[in-house]
């Protein structure tokens, strides 16, 4: 194992920015005293966070890459692109992201009615409550309010009973193409990482698409080491990153202290074989 394989990165995580429920400011303490040396916020489609989560973590002393995880449709599921070491403000980025988040709204109010025809009324307002920005509302919004007025007990138990394809709150939604992502990451001096592959369930031929087309558009790295990957998933989404020679990145996927699988900083080492996404960018990184 190199030195830089066992460097504590976690480069995914979410603030109340999107669908986390800590501030900028709250994540780059929690991360430092976990013992973070190298960090990223990665609000879904938005980086309004990005200043708040610079300006906290060099006062600190932690080492900050810019980041954002991008939604992208891709064989008729939804993917996530992570962004790492890209100029905040890029214009093509930003015009880019904004036209992604567009859609959410009319998205929120489908899911909804949807709730609403098996007797949950209310959602789209009780979902709002947990929303600092409207336009970035999600179903992770929707699991909370439904875990509150006592409809499930966790957000788990929400996304397996509502929120998941065929299930009365589901409504697809059309986002980036993953050409459009990586294209706009790339532009704007970024590298761009597949977020937890193991999530998505493709068929292999799928997934090998998904891994081909990346490539092809530009795309550098994957998520080896994530919140929501097994140890079995770590093994093969490592010998993936070789088989395509991609580099390889890591993550907890933290939105919140009791929410979430994975606390900052808490994840094991890549795989010593791996070469790390953040040498690649290391002349991105910022420190105090």
């Amino acid at each position: 194992m190199t030195a830089a394989t066992i460097l504590n990165a976690d480069l995914h995580c979410h603030s109340l920015v999107s669908d986390g429920t800590l501030a900028p400011e709250v994540l780059a303490a929690r991360a430092k005293v976990n013992g973070v040396e190298l960090w990223a916020l990665t609000d879904h489609d938005e980086i309004a966070g990005q200043q708040r989560a610079r300006d906290a973590a060099l006062a600190l002393g932690l080492p900050w890459l810019s980041g954002v995880e991008v939604s992208v449709s891709f064989a008729g599921t939804t993917v996530h692109i992570v962004g790492l070491g890209f100029d905040v403000d890029d214009p093509g980025f930003v015009a880019g992201l904004a036209a992604t988040r567009g859609g959410r709204e009319q998205r929120a109010r489908d899911m909804a009615a949807g709730l609403a025809r098996v007797g949950i009324e209310g959602a789209y307002e009780g979902a709002l409550c947990y929303v600092s920005n409207p336009e970035l509302i999600s179903r992770t919004h929707f699991a909370r309010f439904l875990v509150e007025t006592g409809h499930c007990y966790d957000t788990h138990e929400v996304f397996r009973k509502f929120l998941i394809e065929g299930k009365p709150g589901f409504v697809a939604h059309r986002w980036a193409s993953l050409s459009d992502a990586v294209r706009w990451i790339t532009a704007a001096g970024g590298a761009a990482v597949i977020a937890h592959p193991g999530r998505y369930r493709f068929t292999p031929t799928e997934e090998y698409a998904l891994f081909t087309e990346f490539i092809a558009h530009g795309g550098r790295a994957v998520e080896v080491v994530t919140g929501s990957h097994t140890p079995a998933e770590y093994a093969k989404y490592a010998d993936m990153a070789l088989e395509f020679d991609l580099l390889a990145s890591r993550g907890s996927d933290f939105h919140d202290p009791e929410e979430s699988r994975t606390d900052l900083g808490a994840l094991p080492w890549l795989p010593g074989k791996l070469a790390p996404v953040w040498e690649a960018i290391e002349a991105r990184v910022q420190r105090a």
